[in-house]
Formats: C-alpha cells, sequence, structure tokens
C-alpha cells in the first residue's frame, strides 16, 4: 500500500444515541437511536487492531458518546495503546466530573459544535432550546480545567448569515481551532436539501475565509467539507502575488488536500461498518467480520476513491484534482455516484474552458 494511504484519522460512532435532533444529523440521531452492538471488549479488540496497524487519531463520535457508561474505559485504553483519543461531543452533558474523567484518560482535545453566535440561531438548528448554554458552559468547563477543545460549526443556508459571528464567539470561547463545516446532505441532512448553500455563496463564504485567515494569529481555522479551499487558496495567493503559508491546509490529517475520503480517513459506525468518511453511505466491509487493516488496504470503495484517474465530470479534468477532489460523499448524495463532479463547485477547469472554446469556434 502506498505511504499516503495511511489511516491518520478514525472516527468511531460509538454510540447512535443523541441527547439532540440536529436538522444536519448524519446519523439521524435521538435518543432513540441505536447503541449499536460493540462490547466493551469488542472495542478494546478493535482498538488494538487499530493500534497494531497506524497509530492515527481516534475520535470518540457518535450520536453522543457521553451516553456510552464505558465511554472513558475505551478512551483509556486507547491512550495506552498509543493512540491519540480525541472525542467529539455537543457539550449538554459535560460537567466538572466528566471534564476530569476525559483529561484522566488523556483525551488529547474535544470538540464542542456551535451554530450560530446566539441560542436564537444555534437552538434552531439544533432543535433544542437551551443547547446554545450548553455549548457555552462546557467551554467554560473545559477552560476551569485545562481541558483543550475545539469549535466545529455546521452551516446552511437558515444560519449563512452567522458565519463572521458565529467565528469570533468560538474565539471569545477560548477554542483552540475552528473548523467552518459545509454541510453534506446525508442522514438527516436529506431532508434540507433545499437548505445547502448555493455555489455561488459557497465561494463567497471560503473567500471570506481566505482573508480572515490571512488576519489570524491566535486561532487555527479550517474549513472542512470544503475541498474547494484548497483550490481557492493557491489562486487567490496567486492572483494577490503573496506566498500565503497556511496553517489550515497543513494543520489537517490530509497534509494539505480537500477530499480525504478513504485516503487518510475513515469511519467506523457503532455497528462495525467502515466507511469512506462520516457523510457516506456506502460500506467499505464490517470489522466484526473482516480485518481493518484487510478492508482499508483491499475493499473496492476505497481503492476506487485513491484512482484519480476514474473521477469524473469536471473533476476529473481539473487541474486542482490532485489538492482538491470535490467532496465525494456530496457527489454521491446528489448524484448516487461517489465519482462524479462536485455538485457544489462552480469553477470551470482550464480543460473544460478550452474545449468549450474549441466548439465554440466550429
Amino acid at each position: 500500500m502506498q505511504q499516503e494511504f495511511v489511516p491518520k484519522w478514525v472516527a468511531w460512532e460509538t454510540t447512535q444515541k443523541c441527547n439532540l435532533r440536529c436538522v444536519h444529523c448524519r446519523c439521524s440521531s435521538d435518543l432513540t437511536s441505536s447503541s449499536g452492538d460493540f462490547t466493551t471488549e469488542e472495542g478494546k479488540k478493535l482498538l488494538k487492531e487499530i493500534a497494531d496497524f497506524s497509530k492515527p487519531v481516534v475520535v470518540l463520535s457518535g450520536g453522543e458518546p457521553l451516553l456510552r457508561p464505558d465511554i472513558f474505559e475505551l478512551a483509556q485504553f486507547g491512550t495506552s495503546l498509543g493512540l491519540r483519543m480525541c472525542m467529539a461531543t455537543n457539550g449538554a452533558l459535560v460537567t466538572d466530573e466528566i471534564c476530569q474523567k476525559m483529561k484522566q484518560a488523556d483525551i488529547k482535545m474535544v470538540s464542542l459544535s456551535l451554530d450560530g453566535s446566539s441560542a436564537e440561531v444555534h437552538d434552531n438548528f439544533r432543535q433544542c432550546p437551551g443547547s446554545f448554554e450548553g455549548v457555552v458552559r462546557a467551554a467554560e468547563i473545559f477552560r476551569r480545567n485545562g481541558q483543550k477543545f475545539l469549535i466545529n460549526s455546521s452551516f446552511t443556508k437558515r444560519n449563512q448569515h452567522d458565519i463572521a459571528n458565529t467565528f469570533k464567539v468560538a474565539k471569545s470561547l477560548g477554542a483552540t481551532a475552528w473548523y467552518m463545516f459545509m454541510i453534506v446532505p446525508t442522514g438527516r441532512g436529506e431532508e434540507i436539501m433545499s437548505e445547502l448553500i448555493s455555489k455561488e455563496d459557497y465561494e463567497e463564504i471560503l473567500d471570506w475565509h481566505y482573508q480572515q485567515e490571512k488576519l489570524e494569529d491566535e486561532i487555527l481555522m479550517r474549513p472542512t467539507c470544503a475541498p474547494h479551499y484548497y483550490r481557492i487558496v493557491p489562486q487567490k495567493a496567486k492572483a494577490e502575488g503573496v506566498n500565503f503559508e497556511r496553517r489550515s491546509l497543513t494543520f489537517s490529517t490530509g497534509g494539505g488536500k480537500g477530499c480525504i475520503a478513504a485516503q487518510t480517513i475513515c469511519l467506523i459506525d457503532c455497528f462495525g461498518n467502515v466507511k469512506p468518511c462520516s457523510y457516506f453511505h456506502r460500506t467499505a466491509g464490517n470489522v466484526k467480520q473482516v480485518p481493518f487493516k484487510e478492508i482499508w488496504e483491499n475493499s473496492d470503495i476505497f481503492r476506487s476513491l485513491r484512482d484519480f484517474k476514474s473521477y469524473k465530470g469536471k473533476c476529473g479534468q481539473c487541474e486542482y484534482l490532485n489538492i482538491c477532489g470535490g467532496c465525494r460523499a456530496r457527489a454521491d448524495a446528489v448524484y448516487g455516484d461517489y465519482l462524479e463532479e462536485e455538485p457544489f463547485c462552480n469553477y470551470v477547469p482550464i480543460r473544460v474552458q478550452r474545449q468549450e472554446a474549441a466548439g465554440d469556434n466550429k
């Protein structure tokens, strides 16, 4: 296997149960969702399998991972194997006691979700009154206990007007990093297809991110599920005649690439199904039946995602293919084909422009 295709970041959906019911949830979680079928021992076996293959970041995710009773036993075991254990929580269940357990298990980083600068915006997005206050309270608890945390913010048309203010709040809460997520319409997100940010607004938002990041030296910024940012940055920098050494393009598991599904990241759901990323419906194999290493190296889906020559449409002809790649999960959700072109990119590759010009001249 080529060295670049080694797992560097694995999200493990430890449960699908969640105390919120967010409009964009990739796995449609709520309190009636499944806890999955991993026992504690099976969970440890999985972590051992991963550690024997590589030493990636492992994010204990959900649902809400704090609803799983053995979550800190699993976290501590992962740490003992040399894995960099992290956790993704909505913050509502965080207390000083929970925070101390995180520190005892050596949780390196916790992610919180903040989708608006006010309760009005955030609670509407999260479909839960009081969830904004829960995030603010969790951030305060983390600061008080010295637990590092970052903030993820997801955006659709309903809250895109609040992006800049949400970023300001994330900074004020003391986050180490701020990740701006552009929604992929999977899970409950399929129900809000009409709310997805337009191609034109997408480009403007990523331009805002670029301009903001040039000024930023207090907090790491990174757009997520927005691979065309890796096209926009060199385009903008070249036009401005600057050599912009961007932290966010290297502060990632991709090492400076847009879509990294099945290349350096993957998701393992609470039933053991391995997927190219958290937003893919398709399954490459199940770790209860096939070793994780075997799935990672030899599954058809993973192999095809690493074959950039097989990409279709504009993406397949784009000069930025190797650093952008287009969102494969978004292509799958919209076209039913994960090798199709990125549906929310309005860039026309030079090769396509020339083909169109040649056609006009006939």
